[in-house]
């Protein structure tokens, strides 16, 4: 909603498309909450039963942390498929129905509003004056209104009172004018001009921009509002075309630089003799050509690089992020048994750290992919590859029980008369 509040002042638009439009946007969001629930829920899970001391009863029964750990993976493990699944099928196109609604929205002008004694240009192709307008119950005076919808003629229409709404439908403004006239002229000259005197008078005005048309979908979709395979076809189709203009930028270079008739290149049919001047520039103009056509490739194959590099971003980042469900439960079981705590503060606490740098890795590696300064796979991949290690090896640790995590240097940083009341009499005792 603070996102797209500035669109949504003053629309007049009803909770149905408002609370479409903010379910269109909580898909994006799923998919980034699901892998941070699970760590979670991991760590508090874990955190519990370390607190109880129901970790050491199940080792001293023989079962490691290996096995305890065993069927939370499994549970990942299908968590990580259906998110995949909802990303590739689902996402893409709640996404889509975001963008258009969105441009919908923001087409959409608020209610048409009139001042007394001020030219109201809001719809198209009129100018409307009302020098006395009743709020109560919207009742117009004195009005002057000019009509620009055939440009050929010039149509003024004044009118003592009369009532401006909408139609049913709010694609028509029916203006209901009462006792006024008609002046119609033409606009190339002064030879043709007409006065209606009416009595009563009605003029329909095109209001689509005052009112709420949701386009259907379709149009053309981004990267985001696409599944996988058709990325897929997408990045195919690019990598024939790079190799197209590679292949053109070969024979240009072999053609001007590396053949053998480079001098007839340089200097035309005839080798030079005479007129040195007319030679250089003659080579100066070949050499310029060159350049021209190898620029003009390079900046080819730079640019369809750089789309492709922005799919396969997209493509990699709908198996990151479900696998992260994976990696944060590796991480999350071993901090869970070392921290013995299983509280909710805690456990979000540290689950914020890590995915704060999870996600530091992987908006850092998006962009940095996208401007080719490493590949997309290590830009997508390497948070889930480095915190996957880090799990590991808290694993390890974890099974060896040699590292336990205590918070107990926060209490320092904590005033005295912050502390609860009974741990600090038991501090005295």
């Amino acid at each position: 909603m603070m996102k797209f509040a500035d669109r949504l002042v003053g629309k007049g638009l009803d909770t149905w498309v408002i609370l479409k439009l903010i379910a269109f946007n909580l898909a994006w969001m799923v998919v980034l909450v699901v892998p941070m629930a699970a760590l979670v829920s991991t760590l508090m899970a874990f955190g519990n039963m370390s607190q109880n001391n129901e970790i050491t009863i199940i080792k001293s029964s023989g079962t490691s942390l290996y096995k305890m750990m065993s069927p939370v993976l499994i549970t990942s493990i299908i968590i990580g498929y259906l998110l995949f699944v909802f990303n590739d099928d689902v996402l893409p196109d709640a996404n889509h129905q975001a963008k258009v609604l969105g441009q919908d929205i923001s087409r959409k002008k608020p209610t048409l509003s009139l001042e007394p004694g001020i030219f109201s240009q809001e719809v198209p192709n009129y100018a409307i004056l009302a020098r006395d307008i009743d709020q109560k119950t919207g009742r117009l005076g004195i009005i002057t209104l000019y009509d620009y919808t055939n440009p050929v003629k010039i149509n003024i229409v004044t009118a003592k009172e009369g009532k401006i709404y909408f139609s049913k439908d709010q694609t028509k403004l029916i203006m209901d004018l009462q006792k006024g006239e008609i002046h119609e002229s033409d606009a190339a000259g002064t030879s043709l001009y007409r006065k209606l005197v009416f009595e009563k008078h009605r003029i329909a005005m095109n209001a689509d921009q005052f009112s709420f048309q949701q386009s259907a979908p379709g149009g053309p979709r981004g990267e985001r509002e696409l599944s996988t395979m058709a990325m897929n076809e997408i990045v195919d189709s690019l990598l024939a075309s790079k190799k197209e203009f590679a292949k053109a930028l070969t024979e240009e270079t072999e053609k001007y630089f590396y053949n053998d008739s480079s001098s007839a290149f340089l200097y035309g049919k005839q080798p030079p003799v005479s007129e040195k001047e007319l030679i250089y520039i003659r080579a100066s103009e070949k050499i310029k050509t060159a350049k021209n056509v190898i620029v003009s490739n390079l900046k080819r194959i730079e640019y369809v690089q750089g789309e492709i590099n922005k799919y396969d971003v997209e493509i990699y980042k709908k198996y990151t992020l479900p696998v992260a469900c994976i990696v944060f439960v590796l991480i999350g079981a071993p901090l869970g048994t070392m921290t013995r705590k299983g509280g909710f503060g805690v456990a979000a606490s540290i689950s914020l750290f890590f995915f704060l740098i999870y996600w530091a890795f992987l908006i850092g590696g998006e962009k940095l992919a996208e401007r080719n300064f490493f590949s997309p796979f290590w830009g997508m991949w390497s948070a889930n590859i480095v915190i996957g290690i880090a799990g590991i090896i808290l694993i390890y640790k974890a099974v060896q029980e040699s590292v336990t995590i205590n918070f107990d240097f926060l209490k320092k940083i904590i005033p005295k008369n912050w502390r609860p009341q009974d741990e600090e009499n038991n501090g005295n005792l």
